[in-house]
């Protein structure tokens, strides 16, 4: 018996250690970017980083405001492309496909998540940029290009598109079943069961699952780098080009020692994307637990 309950407070040991590394490890890396930022931080405010839009490494100004602004958008329209496309799939995969339509869709979008990220640019250069310069961006602006943040919002909408439907899935399979019958069985419609029982009971999973779409979508390198025209200004409409955080440093940081200060504004970047990612993490948990007060 007491072999038992050593054993016992071993592995709860155990595993508290492991979950206060896993913890240590993000402030590390977060403490490992800054500490090499420090070099531009001391010869530039933080004021003057974050609201110039003035690059040129060779003459020592590194301004963030276009790549932040840039990042911004390029989230913003894959998020509000990929949201309405992923909940409504996700309802009629759960609520309304036939078990046989189901098994067929599943791993279909599952097969998704797994394509590389420079096949979904590669597509993007030769589908999306084109279909944007010829048919959409004509309508609207006098010069139309197709390498623009749009493309990159689109491109990268139909990356994450597999992410959030598995994680919609999921929380839909979390209410039980008994819910769904019980409205039913009162006169309720298919539509009315999902407006007012599914998704009210889901709505705390479906913002968790947002948010960590969205920090997923922050990172994405390759193929938006591919489509947007990395073009270091700030983006006035959804047709100009953009230069988001994450290809920023993708494209630049083997040519870090070609300026002075070079290597530490590169990793700023890298500690402003890492700083902006907690941020958006820690003021969504803040709004999910309203939500979910005032659904209890």
């Amino acid at each position: 018996m007491k072999f038992r309950i050593v054993k016992d407070k071993i592995a709860g040991s155990t595993m508290l250690v492991l979950t206060i590394l896993s913890v240590l490890l993000a402030v590390l890396v977060g403490w490992g970017l800054y500490y090499k930022s420090l070099p531009l931080l001391e010869k530039n405010t933080l004021w003057d980083l974050l609201s110039s839009s003035a690059w040129k490494p060779s003459k020592g100004q590194f301004g963030f405001f276009a790549f932040i602004m840039g990042t911004l958008w390029v989230t913003a329209i894959a998020v509000l492309l990929a949201l309405p496309l992923c909940l409504l799939s996700s309802i009629f995969i759960s609520e309304y496909a036939h078990p046989r339509l189901r098994k067929i869709i599943v791993p279909v979008v599952d097969l998704l998540s797994g394509i590389p990220p420079v096949v979904f640019g590669v597509w993007g250069v030769l589908m999306v940029v084109p279909f944007i310069e010829n048919y959409v961006a004509p309508h609207f602006v006098a010069y139309p290009m197709g390498y623009s943040v749009l493309a990159g919002g689109i491109v990268l909408g139909v990356m994450i598109f597999p992410l959030i439907i598995a994680l919609f899935l999921e929380v839909f399979s979390a209410v039980p079943r008994e819910m769904r019958d019980a409205s039913l069985s009162v006169g309720a419609t298919k539509w009315q069961t999902v407006k007012f029982v599914l998704l009210k009971k889901s709505l705390p999973g479906l913002v968790a699952s947002v948010v960590l779409a969205v920090s997923r979508a922050f990172g994405e390198t390759i193929a938006v780098l591919m489509v947007c025209g990395s073009v270091a200004i700030v983006p006035q409409s959804v047709f100009d080009s953009g230069y988001p955080l994450p290809a920023l440093i993708a494209n630049n940081y083997g040519e870090m020692l070609s300026a002075p200060e070079y290597e530490s504004a590169l990793l700023f970047a890298a500690f402003l994307l890492f700083a902006i990612i907690f941020l958006f993490n820690a003021v969504s948990r803040i709004v999910l637990g309203r939500i979910k007060k005032r659904i209890e």
